[in-house]
């Protein structure tokens, strides 16, 4: 090659940089959470936000996904390298602390607390510091066929085959109840009894369906069946507590449940999606699920065979109360983001009435104040239910947002899936997740 040549490939190869560079090409990237409504209702916004008439061509967005599987772990390892791939990322309140340093604090809109109220922008607070909007609100929903609970309570012969199934399956003789009224026994009573396995008169082939593979966000889904009887992750001293008899409680149900055929023999391989199909196919009477899923199973278009039949109700009770889970999801700015003014304009106009009202009328679940969530009301139903049911209902576990949470979630996935799946004992479950937790949260 000629210098000549190679004056001209030097000034080529610096041209195609300094474009690469240039504000045109950086618009703003932002990392969301993959499948589902959140995903969904992240696009509708990304969608609107764009067209709007003074987002400049540089401040457009883009959005990036990665696999749900050790989403949170490779965002922990990719900010703290320092990574440019991302502006704007998706946050969790069991989560800020871990990410908070490699996180810049943001600035919302003026209309923030009128739009979201100071409690639910504190889930996206870490030492006294906004560090995101508070997109989602997630607890859980009981979903249930009104048509199949109304057929059963209107049945004499019906309530007495109940009642044997519970006496015989449960240990104790239990009538039919209506579902807001449930105790997790009769939760598990009337699984079985809408079981074709254990009922072959049952309308559905399964009373239920449970997200049992090895996922930390199933573990959320179950705990709040152990939390009902007493249990948490630690008490007061900080001396862990998870083998005692409110775990051994809400671990037996659910095999109990899984081993009498009451949901489907693949729940082990299921987590959110599946279970929504298998509950969406007709063939499921209830399930406790994230309230995201409602959207979708109160749909007829979604869900023509069961929208039109499908209520929800709180988790049911326990000797302790009434709980769901509850955490908020959110998105915040990369300390390192390539376009840090564009993504902070991003942050501001989510944080807005409008782009609030956007992502609740495309499937997702803010938390709105009661002003606002009266604009949605008629065709989004289920938000007035969050913010009710947070207030009443929502817990966190103790040391449930420490840095280790995401960790000892994913630790008793793995030993509680074991249990389910017959591969180990209800006690070797229990001790091996008391001694590794108790090496997490020291």
């Amino acid at each position: 090659m000629t210098f000549s040549q190679i004056r001209k490939a030097g000034l080529l190869a610096t041209a195609i940089a300094a474009l690469m560079a240039s504000p045109a090409l950086a618009k703003v990237t932002v990392l969301g959470w993959p499948g589902g409504p959140e995903e969904t209702a992240l696009r509708a916004a990304a969608d609107a936000y764009n067209a709007k008439a003074d987002v400049a061509e540089n401040d457009k967005v883009e959005l990036l996904f990665f696999n749900r599987d050790g989403f949170w772990d490779k965002l922990q390892a990719d900010l703290a390298a320092g990574s440019t791939a991302f502006d704007v990322n998706l946050l969790a309140t069991y989560s800020i602390g871990r990410y908070a340093p490699f996180m810049e604090p943001v600035e919302l809109s003026g209309e923030a607390e009128s739009v979201y109220g100071e409690a639910v922008l504190k889930t996206m607070q870490f030492e006294g510091k906004q560090y995101g909007v508070p997109t989602d609100l997630s607890l859980h929903f009981m979903y249930y066929r009104k048509d199949l609970i109304d057929a059963l309570l209107s049945d004499d012969a019906a309530k007495a085959r109940y009642g044997e199934i519970s006496e015989k399956l449960l240990g104790k003789k239990l009538e039919p109840k209506d579902p807001d009224a449930w105790d997790w026994d009769d939760y598990a009573a009337t699984a079985l009894y809408f079981t074709q396995s254990v009922n072959p008169d049952s309308p559905t082939r399964y009373g239920t369906v449970l997200q049992i593979k090895n996922l930390l966000f199933n573990i959320m889904v179950w705990q709040s069946l152990p939390r009902a009887y007493g249990g948490d992750w630690m008490d007061a001293e900080g001396k862990v507590t998870v083998n005692s008899d409110a775990y051994r409680k809400g671990l037996e149900t659910y095999k109990l449940l899984y081993d009498n055929g009451a949901t489907p023999r693949d729940s082990l391989s299921y987590e959110f999606p599946e279970a929504n199909a298998a509950y969406a196919s007709g063939q499921v009477a209830a399930m406790p699920q994230w309230n995201a899923a409602a959207s979708d199973l109160t749909s007829t278009e979604k869900s023509p065979a069961v929208a039109e039949v499908t209520e929800t109700v709180a988790p049911p009770s326990g000797p302790e109360g009434r709980f769901t889970h509850i955490h908020g999801l959110g998105f915040g700015l990369n300390k390192n983001a390539a376009n840090k003014e564009g993504g902070m304009k991003f942050l501001q106009w989510l944080s807005s009435k409008e782009a609030a009202l956007t992502y609740a009328r495309n499937n997702g679940a803010p938390a709105l104040t009661p002003e606002v969530v009266k604009e949605v009301s008629e065709e989004r139903p289920d938000l007035v239910q969050l913010g009710e049911f947070a207030g009443k209902y929502g817990y966190v576990m103790t040391g449930g947002t420490s840095a280790k949470a995401l960790s000892v979630y994913e630790l008793q996935a793995k030993e509680f899936t074991g249990y389910w799946s017959g591969q180990q004992s209800l006690d070797d479950a229990l001790a091996n997740t008391e001694k590794g937790m108790a090496e997490l949260l020291k």
